[in-house]
């Protein structure tokens, strides 16, 4: 992409983004994606300045990306992305009025969370073979890695950010609770149950210094690679995605899916919905209300198949 008007005022956006609203650098970088997209489509139509940008033409992107097929959830979110930049333009003085001001998203089904069965769940942890007698530095990880997700409701990122120290100290201290930096830097403790700890001591213990041993030099983070470097939030999706097919369960399983079932498990268990909010990190807790609509449809679907006049 050149680098014209329509390029910086691209990148003073995605610093603002950074610097005043404190987004995660996964978050502005799928921003990026968005936005270069959209500023590709604003150059095929000979512009070359945000003040250039005519009412309409935001619309007329939109209508472009109709047309090439795309889901309405990424749509959404790219117009989104495209309100936000106008917005910032407008109030930094690059352009006068906003065209992207009407510009209205396409309506999007509610798409509740998948959450795994408790069974389901053992089925994957045991598929690490970390409580084996034979379990090596690799299956100790992935062990504690399976423990700590569904044990915290840590998001990947947050899992694979962790190092060392901080997980000592929650060894030597459970009452402390575990600190996870979550969305946008923002800290929260999470309590962290018996059997994630011991799986994490384990790890500790007999796994992590093998893996570091193949690096020259090791990172502080908690989870190592076979290279003895940070563990990816990439390589993190696949060991999990890995596992449950190992477990042999056939439905879709990732990192999320575990924070998924947390929270619904924790709301099967009576669990307060605020509570569980601040448990996951959540900035509101319409978010979080998804977990109760999951519930509601497990509900159903036991009273259906156990109610003699359900059906």
């Amino acid at each position: 992409m050149s680098d014209d008007g329509l390029s910086r005022g691209l990148a003073d956006y995605l610093g603002h983004l950074v610097a005043e609203r404190g987004l995660a650098a996964n978050t502005v970088a799928a921003y990026r994606r968005d936005l270069e997209r959209y500023l590709v489509y604003l150059a095929g139509l000979g512009l070359s300045r945000p003040d250039q940008v005519e009412a309409g033409q935001p619309a007329g992107f939109v209508s472009q990306l109709r047309a090439a097929g795309l889901a309405p959830a990424s749509i959404a979110r790219m117009v989104a992305a495209v309100r936000g930049l106008h917005r910032f333009w407008a109030a930094e003085g690059l352009t006068g009025l906003d065209p992207a001001a009407d510009l209205v998203p396409p309506a999007v089904g509610r798409r509740l969370p998948k959450a795994l069965s408790l069974e389901q769940v053992d089925a994957i942890i045991d598929a690490a073979g970390a409580g084996a007698a034979t379990a090596g530095p690799v299956e100790l990880r992935d062990g504690a890695l399976v423990e700590l997700l569904y044990g915290s409701g840590a998001r990947i990122s947050e899992a694979v950010g962790l190092d060392v120290d901080e997980v000592r100290r929650l060894l030597d201290d459970p009452s402390l609770g575990l600190r996870l930096r979550g969305k946008g830097g923002k800290q929260r403790l999470a309590p962290v149950g018996s059997f994630a700890r011991q799986a994490l001591d384990a790890y500790l213990v007999r796994g992590r210094p093998v893996l570091a041993a193949g690096g020259r030099q090791v990172p502080p983070a908690l989870f190592l690679n076979t290279r003895g470097a940070r563990l990816s939030r990439q390589s993190a999706f696949n060991r999990v995605q890995a596992l449950a097919r190992r477990a042999g369960l056939t439905v879709e399983v990732s990192p999320h899916t575990l924070r998924h079932s947390y929270a619904t498990h924790l709301i099967d268990g009576g669990a307060d919905l605020r509570v569980v909010q601040e448990l996951l990190g959540h900035a509101s807790v319409a978010t979080t209300q998804l977990y109760t609509l999951v519930t509601v449809d497990h509900l159903r679907e036991v009273y259906r198949a156990s109610h003699p006049r359900a059906v």
